[in-house]
């Protein structure tokens, strides 16, 4: 099947045509977030067109206007006219006469335009939008190769990122990336592009350690202001080739056709008082100063005792004036191991999410996060278009040089992967390093997990490719009315607790016998939940891990996909209480019996006072005359043995082996992706962080619970049962 893309979307009827139209004749749209259409404008000129959705955010292009044919059908960086490249400085311009000046005065006024507006261009038969930045970094900036390809992916990140400028709610960007994507040219063209158009601004460069700012520095920004072009290079105080700071003292922004028309000499003009410069890693980098522009790369790569999460509380401050955003971070990484600072820049990553804001309409981290997987900006897999080659070209396809590209990249990136199936720590490496998802870009290193990570990750990336949103829907339990102890609802909500992935038919649900005066599960033969509980509603600073509910079903002769976990609820609602109701809803809407830890009973006491003791698992390594008397009374398990660990942990590595993965008949159905990543970092030594492999281990104890069952001495009694016994030696039989 066709790799079909997902990393934006060309939002149809997102403003009525007519709203849109109406606004454009009389160039009524600002640069900035339109609160009333709820998205962002990265237009200059008072028009829109389309609209993309990327990262959860809505940004309108500008209009249409003149798409400019290169000649190729494609993008081509024009050759700077060989009369103004022999130009080095303003003086130099003034010692040319008018003539000269007015030949170039077009050319110099068309470049600044293209500059603030960005470009309309011609590429593959379609009219194409690059931003200024872009233009700028596709014209005029050099980088180790030469001259920069266009790519789209980039075209998408500049467009992005003239979003995050343009928002005002939004500190900037945090975008995770792939080897090679090009993100610190990229960076260091936008930093140097507006420290040169910048008034008494400072700029500053923050890595993974102070030798690598300092390498993107010298090696990166350093050399793109000297190439340059005269008219938009201001003059620069000190070296031409600095090591630490890059002072412009002349802005180029007062280098305008009125300014070349003037006879004033360079000493005449008000100085920039601009500075770029870097710094050593450390949580307290730039802190107390006013940053216009921060970039912060390899920011997934802080390894301890830096802390990426207190660096950016710290130089957040650095780019707000109050409440007013005065500055932007451009932040790019790809991630190491979550133990080697990959779990830092996950929470930041994560808290960037346009699609999560408080009141403030800001985002946890006031940053917008942006994921652009591998296949799209791949070195070898791009055409001469800049179009990334997904599957195998049905026709020619040639690269930016000419070399023809033969195969696609989503083939080429899976036979990679079956090459290092066999050796877990490479193989996340390169998931980390070339990922074609958010989970694969903070895959963890395989060495403490203790059970099968290829099976493992092999669901995880399958589940990735099925979009798993469509197996998985969340939701909440309600009673019907309201009317606790009746009918159980399931309704869905996006926000919901619960993940579900098997709803049984009507007539099986909500199956409860009374026996005895007291309830039971009347679908127990089914399936069966495993619970790790917790008392405490709150506990002092907040924290406390989540409680967690799962559901298994069994190999039955009903209509219910055997071996299959059909729930999962990790979560920590405000009190225990309404935890609790949450686990009852669940048992009663399914009919199925739940074994719990017994070491927080509140849960099994909640349960018994509420008439559902029966629902709740004894524990299923002894006999009932063998149970304490609170064993008898509520049910539950303790965790505190050794072997019932060991039990525990055995029974989900059995069921990885078995179900997860690949396996005989294809691919595991574990869709829940929370439990599969659990299971991924599970430490038997240290269970209190997998709050989901505690309840999916107790689910498969109480679905297996046979298997734990105390196995009796057993006595053999000889029985006389009547029948002769003969020797049948010889000829004649005869009785013994």
């Amino acid at each position: 099947m066709a790799y079909q893309q997902q990393l934006y979307t060309i939002v149809k009827d997102y403003i009525k045509p007519h709203a849109i139209k109406k606004k454009n004749r009389y160039a009524k749209w600002v640069y900035g977030y339109d609160k009333e259409h709820d998205l962002v404008v990265i237009s200059k000129t008072g028009k829109i067109g389309e609209i993309y959705l990327i990262g959860n955010l809505h940004i309108a292009l500008p209009k249409v206007e003149d798409s400019k044919d290169l000649g190729n059908n494609k993008w081509e960086a024009k050759e700077y006219p060989k009369e103004l490249s022999r130009i080095k400085s303003e003086a130099d311009w003034l010692k040319y006469p008018n003539t000269f000046h007015e030949k170039w005065h077009a050319y110099i006024d068309e470049e600044f335009n293209r500059r603030e507006t960005g470009y309309w261009f011609i590429n593959k038969g379609v009219d194409t939008y690059i931003t200024g930045t872009h233009y700028m970094y596709l014209q005029w900036s050099k980088i180790d190769v030469g001259q920069p390809d266009f790519r789209e992916a980039n075209r998408l990140f500049f467009i992005f990122w003239e979003a995050c400028k343009a928002d005002n709610r939004c500190y900037g960007m945090s975008y995770l990336k792939n080897r090679r994507s090009g993100f610190s040219f990229m960076a260091s063209g936008e930093t140097v592009n507006l420290a040169t158009i910048s008034s008494d601004s400072r700029f500053g460069i923050l890595s993974k350690s102070g030798a690598d700012a300092k390498k993107m520095f010298t090696d990166k920004v350093v050399p793109i202001s000297v190439n340059y072009p005269f008219f938009f290079k201001p003059i620069q105080d000190g070296m031409d080739r600095p090591k630490t700071e890059l002072a412009y003292r002349v802005p180029a922004s007062k280098f305008t056709r009125r300014k070349l028309d003037d006879n004033n000499v360079a000493a005449d003009l008000d100085g920039l008082d601009t500075t770029i410069d870097w710094k050593n890693t450390g949580d307290n980098s730039y802190d107390g100063e006013k940053l216009k522009l921060l970039v912060h790369d390899e920011s997934g790569k802080w390894e301890r005792p830096t802390n990426i999460l207190n660096n950016w509380r710290v130089t957040k401050t650095c780019l707000r004036l109050g409440s007013r955003i005065v500055g932007k971070c451009m932040m790019g990484s790809t991630s190491n191991s979550l133990d080697k600072g990959g779990a830092n820049f996950k929470k930041l990553y994560n808290g960037s999410d346009a699609s999560a804001r408080n009141k403030n309409g800001q985002t946890k981290t006031g940053l917008y996060k942006l994921f652009i997987p591998m296949e799209w900006n791949y070195e070898g897999f791009i055409d001469q278009y800049g179009y990334p080659v997904f599957d195998v070209p049905k026709e020619e396809t040639f690269g930016p040089q000419g070399d023809e590209i033969e195969d696609g990249v989503i083939d080429h990136w899976e036979n990679e992967v079956e090459g290092l199936k066999d050796d877990p720590d490479a193989l996340n490496e390169y998931y980390r390093q070339f990922p074609r998802t958010e989970a694969h870009a903070f895959r963890d290193e395989a060495k403490q997990s203790l059970f099968n990570l290829t099976k493992i990750y092999q669901q995880i990336d399958y589940n990735d490719e099925l979009r798993n949103n469509t197996m998985v829907t969340q939701g909440n339990f309600q009673w019907e009315n309201g009317i606790k102890d009746t009918r159980v609802m399931f309704y869905p909500n996006k926000n919901g607790r619960f993940y579900i992935t098997w709803i049984p038919d009507q007539n099986i649900q909500n199956h409860v016998i009374i026996k005895n005066g007291s309830k039971h599960p009347g679908n127990e033969h089914m399936g069966a939940f495993g619970c790790d509980s917790y008392d405490i509603s709150g506990v002092v600073g907040g924290g406390g891990s989540n409680g967690a509910l799962h559901g298994l079903t069994k190999f039955s002769m009903e209509d219910v996909p055997p071996n299959h976990f059909f729930l999962e609820y990790i979560a920590r609602p405000s009190t225990a209480e309404m935890f609790f109701e949450d686990v009852l809803m669940a048992c009663v809407f399914y009919g199925m019996p739940i074994l719990c830890e017994n070491n927080k009973p509140r849960l099994l006491y909640y349960l018994k006072r509420r008439g559902y003791r029966g629902f709740s698992i004894n524990r299923p390594d002894k006999t009932y005359n063998k149970l304490s008397l609170s064993e008898r009374e509520v049910g539950g398990i303790p965790n505190s043995s050794e072997d019932i660990k060991q039990a525990h942990a055995s029974a989900i590595e059995t069921y990885i082996e078995d179900f997860v993965g690949i396996t005989k008949e294809g691919y595991g159905d574990v869709y829940l992706q929370r439990t599969l990543e659990d299971w991924a970092k599970f430490d038997i030594n240290n269970r209190t962080k997998h709050d989901a492999s505690i309840s999916s281990g107790l689910a498969l104890m109480a679905c297996n619970k046979h298997r734990y069952s105390p196995k009796g001495a057993i006595t053999v009694n000889k029985i006389n049962l009547g029948f002769k016994k003969y020797n049948n030696e010889g000829t004649t039989s005869k009785i013994m």
